[in-house]
C-alpha cells in the first residue's frame, strides 16, 4: 500500500474508533476494546452519539434513498441469520474482522475467512495474489458480494463503512455477528 493509501487507512480507523488508545474517562473502564461490556463504542462513552469523522463514517455506512433487496446493490446494509445463510448458498464473500484470538478460542461462523479490523482497510487494497495467498480466497472486486461480521456488530458496521470508503458497492454486515450465530448453530472450530 502506497504513502497515500496508508494516511487514508489511519485516518479512516481513527475515525472509525480504532487507532490509539486513551485514558479511561470517570466512570469507564481502562482496556475496554470494542466488544466490551456497556457497547459503547471504543473512544466514547456508551449513551452518547458519535461526533465529527466517526458520525461521518457511520452516517457512510447506511446506504441513502429506498432499499433494494437481493445481491444488486448493497440493498439493506444489515442482513439476518436465515439472509446470511441464503447469501452463502449464492457464494458471498463472508469477512469475520474479529481478531485472531477470538476466533481461535470460540470459532467462527462456518465458511467465513478472518481479516482482523486493523488490516481490513490494507487487506481490501492488496495486489490480488498477495490477498489470495494470505488469506487463501479470491480477491473480491468492488462489484462482488461481501458481508462482514464480528462479535456483535459493532466492528462490521466499522468494516462496512471502511469498505464502501473504497468504493465497494455491494457490502453488507450480519449485525447479530458471532453471539446470533451461535444461538442458531453450533460454530466451526477452526
Amino acid at each position: 500500500m502506497g504513502l497515500g493509501g496508508w494516511w487514508r487507512a489511519a485516518r479512516a480507523l481513527r475515525a472509525a474508533g480504532g487507532g490509539r488508545s486513551r485514558a479511561a474517562a470517570p466512570g469507564e473502564r481502562a482496556g475496554m476494546g470494542l466488544s466490551g461490556a456497556g457497547g459503547g463504542e471504543l473512544g466514547r462513552r456508551p449513551g452518547t452519539a458519535p461526533c465529527g469523522a466517526a458520525a461521518r463514517l457511520s452516517r457512510r455506512a447506511s446506504p441513502p434513498g429506498p432499499t433494494r433487496r437481493g445481491l444488486g446493490a448493497a440493498a439493506e446494509p444489515s442482513v439476518s441469520y436465515q439472509q446470511l445463510k441464503d447469501l452463502k448458498k449464492a457464494d458471498v464473500l463472508h469477512i469475520d474482522v474479529r481478531e485472531r484470538w477470538e476466533i481461535d478460542r470460540f470459532g467462527k461462523i462456518p465458511d467465513s475467512i478472518n481479516i482482523p479490523l486493523g488490516e481490513l482497510m490494507e487487506a481490501l487494497q492488496m495486489d490480488p495474489t498477495e490477498f489470495k495467498e494470505r488469506y487463501n480466497q479470491k480477491m473480491p472486486s468492488k462489484s462482488d458480494p461481501v458481508v462482514f461480521s464480528c462479535l456483535a456488530g459493532t466492528r462490521s458496521k466499522q468494516a462496512l463503512g471502511f469498505a464502501m470508503s473504497l468504493g465497494f458497492s455491494r457490502v453488507q454486515q450480519y449485525a447479530g455477528g458471532f453471539d446470533d450465530w451461535i444461538k442458531h448453530e453450533p460454530p466451526e472450530k477452526k
